[in-house]
């Protein structure tokens, strides 16, 4: 049975090693990553705005903090798009992630278990980024070693 698991894993190695599949692979990651941020990043403006930081305030979180908040969301979101400062931007969305999973998310029901749960992963994800940086299409133009 085990060596099933080790063709298929080698099979998806060989695919995704391809220097065009690895790259648009890359890029995809990026779309997908980035798009919480930036989406979370433009509610709060405008009408969000007043709403987010009644929560914030009501959770003991200075409302002075939004503005950065919304910087770090919406520039980190576009860096990630964009490929630019990856490996900073991301490390820093990935503590981002976590300290908002402690902040905003520790409440006994589901979905703040389920959001506690989601930026976790988020910070996984984007840690990986971290590491691996953004892939040779992009702002950053690493090639992977």
């Amino acid at each position: 049975m085990s060596n099933i698991f080790k063709q298929v894993n080698g099979s998806i190695a060989k695919f995704v090693n391809q220097p065009a599949v690895g790259a648009t692979l890359i890029v995809v990651a990026r779309v997908m990553a980035s798009a919480i941020f930036l989406i979370a990043g433009y509610g709060k403006l405008g009408a969000g705005y007043a709403g987010t930081e009644g929560y914030m305030a009501s959770l003991g979180v200075p409302a002075a903090l939004l503005p950065l908040v919304i910087a770090l969301e919406i520039g980190g979101g576009l860096s990630l798009l964009l490929g630019f400062q990856t490996r900073l931007v991301a490390f820093m969305l990935a503590v981002f992630c976590v300290s908002a999973a402690f902040i905003f998310h520790t409440g006994a029901d589901q979905m703040q278990h389920i959001n506690f749960l989601k930026n976790f992963a988020m910070a996984g994800g984007l840690l990986a980024f971290t590491v691996f940086g953004a892939g040779r299409l992009s702002l950053d133009g690493e090639a992977r070693d």
